[in-house]
């Protein structure tokens, strides 16, 4: 059993501007800080719905929210490279573009920000890269901003390029009962069993895009929003329900009824994972996951995460 408190969860914009209106991410702020939370993760295409209209939307909402109450006890994440919210591969990562970037952030969100990602990278450019990854050590210096990295797809060449220049990062990746991009990044894990951990692994889509145990979808669910498809995921989660009753009635602790529920085993009892990226689309839906994350603190749930990676594998 690992601790809750042990991890850092991060309130996740993704879908602020498109399934999440402007007032239910209000609400969902509210009770997130209420919560004793205060950290966010933001990205410059969010949210991904390919309506150019709503680019950099979602991070608007957070600008007004944190002007209406004054805030700058927030800890920002904020993700920069992509240049459009279509689903495209285009991105800008020249070190002047990023530093512009970050100081327009510094500027919107003050003392708030605290880490800059690089959002999305598919180059194979070992020089360009070291590039990048200066712009990156050069913020940290001057701006005391935490480097992190999403979406690369050459993980080893931004190994060998940080040789020079040592920089701890932040590393969101997807992982959930359908996907886990977690191992594409153990050449970031430490050498050995007992080696310290340098860097910090953050999992995101905790619940494979919005799926249910049960359905059916509803039209404007975030799953079909994100062209989702029922019957790929159906015969894994035909197991889980199978299984439900075993989980629910082999020890007492509170019963496992949601995908949420699920994700949180999954990413939270993984040792290698140091925080989680959490996505709502209702406040009851927050309220009720964070209900769930403390009982993993309480209550043993070794066991279904066994049976979890049995069934995945």
């Amino acid at each position: 059993m690992i601790p809750s408190s042990n991890k850092s969860l991060l309130l996740g914009t993704a879908q602020w501007g498109w399934t999440v209106d402007r007032e239910t991410a209000f609400r969902q702020l509210d009770a997130w800080l209420a919560a004793g939370y205060n950290c966010l993760d933001l990205a410059t295409n969010y949210p991904i719905n390919k309506n150019p209209g709503d680019f950099r939307k979602s991070e608007k909402i957070v600008q007004e929210y944190i002007q209406a109450h004054g805030l700058t006890n927030l800890d920002i994440t904020l993700k920069i490279g992509s240049q459009d919210n279509m689903r495209s591969p285009d991105i800008n990562l020249e070190p002047s573009f990023l530093l512009m970037m970050a100081m327009e952030y510094r500027r919107l969100f003050g003392e708030n920000l605290k880490g800059i990602m690089i959002h999305w990278d598919n180059r194979e450019d070992e020089a360009a890269i070291a590039k990048t990854l200066e712009a990156l050590a050069s913020l940290q210096e001057s701006e005391d901003l935490r480097p992190g990295l999403s979406g690369i797809r050459h993980p080893e060449f931004y190994l060998e390029a940080n040789q020079k220049f040592n920089l701890t990062f932040d590393i969101q990746f997807k992982h959930n009962i359908i996907q886990s991009d977690l191992q594409r990044y153990a050449a970031f894990f430490p050498k050995a069993k007992d080696e310290p951990k340098q860097h910090r692994f953050f999992a995101y889509g905790l619940n494979a895009g919005g799926i249910k145990l049960e359905g059916p979808y509803p039209a404007d669910s975030t799953f079909l929003a994100r062209a989702g498809d029922p019957d790929k995921v159906e015969p894994l989660l035909r197991q889980i329900r199978e299984a439900l009753p075993k989980w629910n009635t082999a020890f007492v602790r509170p019963p496992i009824r949601t995908m949420n529920h699920i994700g949180l085993i999954h990413a939270g009892l993984n040792s290698t994972i140091t925080g989680l990226i959490l996505g709502f689309s209702s406040v009851a839906q927050l309220q009720g996951t964070l209900d769930f994350w403390r009982n993993l603190s309480t209550f043993d749930y070794d066991d279904v995460f066994a049976d979890l990676q049995k069934r995945i594998q």
